[in-house]
């Protein structure tokens, strides 16, 4: 099961990514715009997720990922660090939500951490 260490140490390796806190909690940024938070006594993270693949996470995996009131209206979820299945998932879904913040010269630059190919 990854932890708070495992978030910040993945993040972090991830191009221009810088740790910032904001809110009381670690927050981690790709050319200044967030893209991860801590929340939740570090036991969570908050990522960047299209408001419509959100909704179908929370739906399929309610006991992954659910929406915190406060971020209803922003395009956000959360995700349970105990429910993932290793640090694996856990730098597939941090780096979903680096590729969705960092700008345009950076996905260039790390194709490897592009957006996927349309098949």
């Amino acid at each position: 099961m990854p932890d708070a260490e495992d978030v910040r140490r993945i993040a972090l390796s991830l191009p221009d990514t810088t740790e910032k806190i904001a809110w009381s909690m670690p927050t981690f940024r790709v050319a200044g715009k967030m893209f991860a938070t801590l929340p939740e006594e570090e036991t969570s993270i908050a990522v960047r997720c299209p408001k419509e693949e959100r909704d179908e996470l929370v739906l399929a995996e309610p006991g992954k990922f659910w929406i915190a009131d406060h971020e209803a209206g922003f395009a956000w979820v959360r995700v349970r660090l105990a429910s993932l299945e290793g640090d694996d998932e856990l730098r597939d879904i941090l780096a979903d939500s680096w590729r969705q913040a960092a700008p345009p010269r950076l996905l260039d630059s790390y194709p490897e951490l592009g957006l996927p190919s349309a098949d």
